[in-house]
């Protein structure tokens, strides 16, 4: 049988366009992801129906517009161009968002008609988490069974002490490195602490106790935090970042239940009281820039922190296109598509 590789990207999605409507589509198909807000579905459509849908989209549609791009959302064109740069004839990549377009079942579709055999599917996230790696996984895999059941798959797993992508983080930092800098803060995106409870196979081991991330657990395999702590603490020995030199943090929580601490708005507004009055923040649970760090970051957090007394900001890229970052996405396909 001739093989017909083919390779699928995996990310968040974005919104089809600034305008309120479009916004309010993708956070509706956002927030009923049972992984997402996982309470009941009566439950979880009157929350976002009735509290979040009639006030947050117009928010989110002024957020959306400040980072904007002539095209378009700067998460779905950084990731198409990514796609462009490893897409072969001989190997063609796809590229899917789990929310909006390109959806998941169109690619999927377009993955059929091009009679690939052998699909390596690669999501974006360098931790688990169940609403971010787990969703799109599974929605990926259920809608590949159920289109195409005959295919081959292979799923790149979290990578988040993957050597190379340690050193592309780094690479990427040590420019802003080079100037004088008090504080790395190393943001990540928050979930709710109820979801590392969820995703621990022991439901014993989690948020138990002060230093469960660092105590060695099969539960690590799926717990967020502790992959969020060990990608930040590589990264800083690869950069030369000392220990006492940079902190871990979470933003981007919703609602009122506890979120991962510390949070990293709050930590923005202590930081210059406690001395740090020139800032680094890395965000690296996003390989590409997008809402979270060009607008929440780089915009928002700078305010907060220049308004409580700090004195120079500045967000280190994503990883986006930069080479480091191309080259090991390029050697782990080369690397599955050998062995097929």
């Amino acid at each position: 049988m001739t093989h017909r590789p083919g390779v699928l990207l995996l990310n968040l999605g974005s919104p089809s366009s600034t305008e309120v409507s479009s916004v309010r589509s993708y956070l509706r198909e956002f927030l009923m992801d049972g992984r997402v807000l996982d309470a009941p579905k009566p439950i979880r459509w009157m929350v976002v129906n009735g509290f979040i849908l009639p006030f947050r989209p117009k928010s989110s549609a002024e957020a959306y517009g400040n980072i904007w791009t002539d095209e378009g959302s700067p998460l779905l064109v950084t990731s198409e161009h990514v796609r462009s740069h490893l897409h072969r004839e001989d190997l063609p990549v796809f590229l899917a968002m789990n929310y909006g377009e390109p959806s998941i079942p169109g690619e999927v579709a377009r993955i059929r008609e091009a009679g690939i055999t052998h699909l390596y599917v690669m999501p974006q996230y360098p931790h688990y988490a169940m609403s971010s790696y787990e969703t799109v996984v599974v929605k990926a895999m259920e809608e590949l069974r159920n289109q195409t059941p005959e295919i081959a798959t292979t799923l790149l797993q979290p990578f988040y002490q993957d050597e190379d992508y340690l050193e592309a983080a780094a690479e990427v930092a040590r420019p802003f490195l080079e100037e004088p800098y008090d504080m790395v803060l190393f943001s990540f995106h928050g979930i709710p602490e109820r979801h590392l409870r969820k995703t621990d196979p022991s439901h014993a081991h989690c948020l138990a106790t002060e230093d469960c991330c660092e105590k060695c657990h099969p539960a690590h395999a799926t717990c967020y935090r502790h992959q969020c702590k060990v990608s930040a603490r590589l990264t800083a020995e690869r950069a030369g970042i000392p220990p006492e030199k940079y902190q871990v943090t979470f933003q981007s929580r919703l609602g009122r239940d506890p979120w991962l601490q510390p949070y990293t708005d709050k930590t923005l507004e202590a930081l210059p009281a406690q001395g740090v009055k020139r800032l680094l923040v890395a965000c690296p649970a996003f390989t590409a820039d997008c809402l979270e760090t060009l607008e929440e970051i780089s915009m928002e957090g700078k305010e907060t922190f220049l308004e409580a007394g700090g004195e120079s900001f500045h967000q280190i890229p994503c990883l986006n296109e930069h080479p480091r970052w191309l080259q090991m996405l390029r050697d782990r396909i080369d690397q599955w598509a050998a062995a097929l």
